[in-house]
């Protein structure tokens, strides 16, 4: 097993090509539409990935902001690469211990699936080479890139997409590790270093899709599948892991097609419309009434290896389906699951007989309004079977939210790269390199190190800061005199559980003020430790103030300084039941202390000192 990582993360150093600022809006301005077709690169030759895409002659629909200028609508030519962001990857690079090129050369990387205007992507290569430590073991970086980042899809339809032209042109950092990863917790634990190393910086964007990953995964006989576009740290090793059990999985049908003999699709296409005519169920019931087509592609020797192997969810049918899905039909019915979809026995018989199949042949069927599309998607269907019989075929596949991927578009080459002519080389100096490498940040390893010297705080929740990017606020607030342990149970832990609690799009931040208030308010004792998560939750969901948090969550009463006077009363008031119960009747008049406290003492308190008054009226001789 080989894994590899590409790490793409936004800059916060304005747009890599022009002025424009880098916050995402949702006000339309204007929108304008256009058709891109793939063309020859450097070479000549067209990219399959860039021809996949072309094929689909899909419509693409922008939506502009007052955040765009002209260049984002390709109307504009661009203007000099950011300076602030090409340092931020020269930094990196001389973090990681790369070498950085003698001159930055930008790049037009096609891209026709209609996320940038103008067919391709900018890039440039910053660095190559370096390596990266990550729990000893050592980790090979390939090269450093910076590019720009493409439009925003909003929505999607069978003939076209809609993209908002917003985060179109904030630059990305791409980081492109070597396939010596070998299993999916590594690849996650090399994400987040990569991760930690970029925050470091400082001028890194943070939120929902400010970081995504690409991972490249191969088996021993397999083939290289890269999965794009990964924006959560934790399901990596799912995503890698389910791949590695899909290739074992179609390599394992491979053999047992080999075994039936099964070849390659010959027959074209057969219209076999006319056979649904008495089906009421499904979706292939009255096609011809529907204005329909049904189509069916024989499969020689396929038979029974459509279908999921025992244990396992993965199935050669589904990565047939996704063939037709790539060319906009909804999917395809195949053999192993019919009878079913309001099919009955003697459908699938009469299928059969018409296309002349054997016991061990399989077949395919495809329903669609137009017949051209349904050819396609068969071709399509066919090229895929064959592709079963030689073991499996190189792709992009995109990730789903149950850790499954679908297929994309073939894998991109060589062939989709140019030079831009509208962008001047950069040159990069000793000099320029000196004073970087004079002004480098804490490496994440050298910050872990120094802050549990320097606050005694555990190694994995010092690692949690360091790779949330939180270290910054950690040492403000300890600065003004917080603990350091409250303060980091704020940050990697309160603060993160309300921020999942709330709405989605909601803001999930506290300024450094307000946490400094919040936690100075729990250490005099206005609440308890155990109520910070109350409050934060109340201070993001929208309270103008820390009183009118409290308020919101029960929690505003005045100070309670002597606690030993409310456990004695309470003790006191259940005299009969201390005397009769000794310590067992600690645990139902806890709950009457509590709510005489209301949360504004810890709970640690109110136990020691209900159980000195408890030990207090024990020790009184009996009336």
């Amino acid at each position: 097993m080989k894994v590899g990582l590409e790490v793409h993360q936004q800059l916060a150093t304005g747009k890599l090509f022009c002025a424009c600022p880098t916050e995402l809006s949702e006000e339309v301005t204007g929108a304008f539409s256009r058709r891109l077709r793939a063309s020859g690169g450097e070479n000549r030759a067209v990219d399959p990935a860039a021809a996949f895409q072309a094929a689909r002659d899909l419509l693409y629909s922008y939506e502009s902001t007052p955040n765009n200028c002209l260049v984002e609508m390709d109307e504009e030519p661009p203007r000099p690469l950011n300076p602030a962001a090409l340092d931020t990857a020269l930094q990196l690079a001389l973090l990681l211990g790369s070498r950085p090129v003698d001159e930055v050369e930008v790049m037009r990387k096609m891209v026709v699936d209609g996320s940038n205007t103008s067919g391709f992507q900018r890039t440039a290569l910053i660095a190559t080479g370096g390596h990266l430590e990550v729990r000893g073991r050592r980790h090979a970086i390939e090269t450093i890139c910076l590019e720009e980042d493409a439009a925003r899809r909003i929505a999607n339809s069978k003939d076209g997409v809609t993209y908002r032209l917003d985060r179109l042109g904030i630059p990305l950092i791409e980081i492109a590790t070597a396939p010596d990863i070998t299993g999916g917790q590594e690849a996650r634990e090399v994400a987040e270093e990569i991760g930690a190393l970029l925050r470091a910086t400082g001028r890194v964007r943070r939120g929902i899709g400010t970081i995504r990953e690409d991972l490249n995964v191969s088996i021993e006989g397999g083939a290289r599948i890269e999965i794009k576009g990964v924006q959560d740290l934790r399901k990596i090793e799912e995503y890698t892991d389910r791949e590695v059990g899909r290739q074992e999985t179609l390599l394992s049908v491979r053999e047992l097609l080999l075994r039936q003999h099964a070849s390659p699709a010959l027959a074209p296409p057969r219209d076999v419309t006319e056979l649904f005519e008495t089906v009421r169920l499904g979706p292939t019931s009255g096609a011809t009434r529907k204005g329909n087509v049904v189509l069916a592609l024989s499969l020689p020797g396929f038979a029974n290896r459509l279908r999921s192997s025992p244990g396992s969810e993965e199935r050669l049918g589904r990565e047939l389906a996704d063939q037709a899905r790539s060319t906009g039909l909804g999917g395809l019915l195949h053999s192993d699951e019919l009878p079913g979809h309001g099919l009955e026995a003697d459908d699938v018989a009469r299928v059969r007989a018409t296309l002349g199949l054997q016991e061990n042949d399989g077949f395919v069927l495809v329903v669609d309004r137009s017949r051209e599309r349904a050819v396609a998607a068969l071709r399509r269907v066919a090229a895929r079977a064959a592709a079963a019989l030689e073991g499996i075929p190189g792709e992009t596949r995109d990730p789903l939210p149950d850790g499954r991927t679908r297929y994309s578009r073939p894998l991109p080459g060589r062939d989709r790269m140019y030079p831009e002519t509208d962008v001047p080389p950069v040159p990069i100096t000793a000099e320029h390199l000196a004073e970087l490498r004079a002004h480098l940040p804490e490496r994440p390893a050298e910050q872990r190190a120094r802050l549990v010297r320097s606050y005694q705080l555990p190694e994995e929740l010092v690692r949690q800061l360091v790779g949330s990017g939180d270290v910054g606020s950690l040492e403000t607030l300890v600065q003004r005199g917080r603990g350091p342990g409250l303060v980091a149970r704020l940050l990697t832990q309160d603060l993160p559980a309300a921020v999942v609690a709330l709405p989605l799009g909601s803001e999930g931040t506290l300024s450094l003020e307000t946490m400094d208030a919040l936690l100075a308010a729990a250490e005099d004792g206005r609440f308890s430790k155990e109520g910070i998560p109350k409050v934060v939750g109340a201070l993001l969901a929208g309270a103008a103030t820390l009183d009118a948090a409290l308020a919101e969550v029960g929690l505003s009463g005045p100070r309670v300084d002597d606690l030993d006077a409310v456990a004695d009363r309470v003790v006191r008031a259940n005299a009969s039941l201390v005397r009769e119960r000794g310590e067992a009747a600690f645990s139902p008049l806890m709950g009457d202390v509590m709510r005489e406290v209301r949360g504004r003492r810890d709970g640690q308190e109110i136990a020691e000192a209900l159980r000195r008054s408890i030990a207090r009226l024990r020790a009184e001789p009996s009336a």
